[in-house]
């Protein structure tokens, strides 16, 4: 019970004052190695504030071998994954955590379509949103979706415009100015 103290100090402190939320995460960590919710927050120290995206999953994965149902991991590590740049190692989370129950299945099908998105596979993308929209149910997650849509629907028809409409407007002119003289 020590712990829970220690570890409700390091949530209370957590990002605004590092120096007491990390002496709080150790003091909770000595009376409870396996505490997921210390371990989840020190993964996210590392992976936030310090850009230690090795430790930070060390962590995580840590955590996640005591309870791996402790779905308050998930978004973190996900996070960390996807700025380490472990892309397949993201999929495959992902796909893992759409199985457990009482995760939020549309959040998850939102993070894989910005995995798609970073990696420049807008189908599958498109796909992921579409997926996600019919589950959705609340506002933000429907707004994000639509913004991400977006951005990717620009993003995947700009590269096409960019080139073939400034070649097909200069023959068009060129062939009109050919006619007037």
């Amino acid at each position: 019970m020590k712990s829970n103290k220690y570890v409700l100090k390091a949530l209370d402190a957590y990002p605004y004052n590092l120096e007491e939320a990390s002496e709080s995460l150790e003091y909770a960590l000595s009376y409870d190695s396996e505490d997921t919710t210390a371990l989840c927050l020190m993964g996210r120290m590392h992976g936030e504030i310090f850009k230690d995206f090795e430790a930070a999953k060390n962590y995580f994965l840590e955590a996640l071998a005591v309870n791996v149902h402790a779905i308050e991991i998930y978004p973190h590590y996900i996070n960390v994954l996807i700025w380490n740049e472990d892309y397949a190692d993201t999929e495959k989370f992902i796909d893992f955590a759409m199985g457990v129950k009482g995760t939020d299945k549309s959040w998850l099908l939102y993070r894989k379509a910005e995995l798609y998105e970073q990696l420049k596979k807008w189908k599958p993308a498109l796909k992921m949103i579409k997926e996600a929209r019919v589950i959705a149910n609340n506002t933000p997650i429907i707004d994000w979706l639509k913004t991400m849509e977006e951005r990717i629907k620009t993003k995947s028809s700009g590269k096409k415009k960019s080139t073939s409409g400034k070649k097909n407007k200069k023959k068009r002119r060129d062939k009109k100015n050919e006619k007037a003289a």
